[in-house]
């Protein structure tokens, strides 16, 4: 304990801050329970997405609906906010607190991008007659794919409020913790994101 006492006050930090501490681990290894979790509740939603993909009764198909370039474009944008948090958390280890918040303040104004791209593709499919309730299919996109988007919209609140706590209180083994959750997560919704890019917009645009 003394020594983590003296890395926290002399300033002087390990290289994995978040790990320093009992309690910082602790957070971690709970926060991997928190993402099986997780998983498990989006893999329910895929498999309901999957069965219910070809139940169009009334309303457009995926293949007339969706438009690849658009959804191109914020795959594109939201793995390019996972690399911009890698570096965050290469800032974070090389102890550099202005770089560690400016990669993770890109890493959420990519997120804000994808998240705009998003609600105009949502209004746009509704204009088409892609409501929530047009469809078996429609209900399971929109359930599915808009679980994901409130995923991302708390991950950008998120972080954005441990960039305030960051810059009040600075690099810790507090703060490196809550950076490195934080972090892990952001990852996880893009790996949803690659799923959800291939089997909803792929496969419906194939067949």
């Amino acid at each position: 304990m003394s020594n983590v006492h003296a890395h926290h006050t002399d300033g002087v930090l390990p290289h994995d801050p978040e790990k320093a501490t009992l309690e910082g681990r602790n957070k971690i290894l709970g926060f991997w329970l928190f993402l099986g979790g997780e998983t498990v509740l989006f893999g329910t939603l895929f498999a309901t997405f999957i069965a219910l993909r070809n139940q169009v009764p009334d309303g457009p198909t995926a293949k007339e609906l969706f438009d690849l370039s658009m959804v191109g474009i914020a795959t594109f944008i939201l793995l390019t906010s996972s690399l911009t948090s890698v570096m965050a958390m290469m800032s974070m280890h090389r102890h550099k607190l202005g770089a560690t918040l400016g990669w993770l303040g890109v890493t959420i104004a990519l997120g804000g991008a994808f998240l705009g791209l998003e609600i105009y593709e949502f209004i746009h499919y509704v204009h088409e007659g892609h409501t929530f309730t047009s469809s078996a299919f429609a209900t399971s996109f929109y359930t599915l794919v808009g679980f994901h988007g409130a995923h991302v919209a708390f991950g950008v609140l998120w972080i954005g409020l441990l960039i305030f706590q960051g810059l009040e209180k600075g690099l810790t083994v507090v703060t490196a913790p809550k950076f490195f959750v934080a972090s892990l997560y952001w990852h996880f919704i893009d790996v949803v994101w690659v799923f959800i890019f291939t089997v909803v917009y792929l496969m419906g645009k194939v067949g």
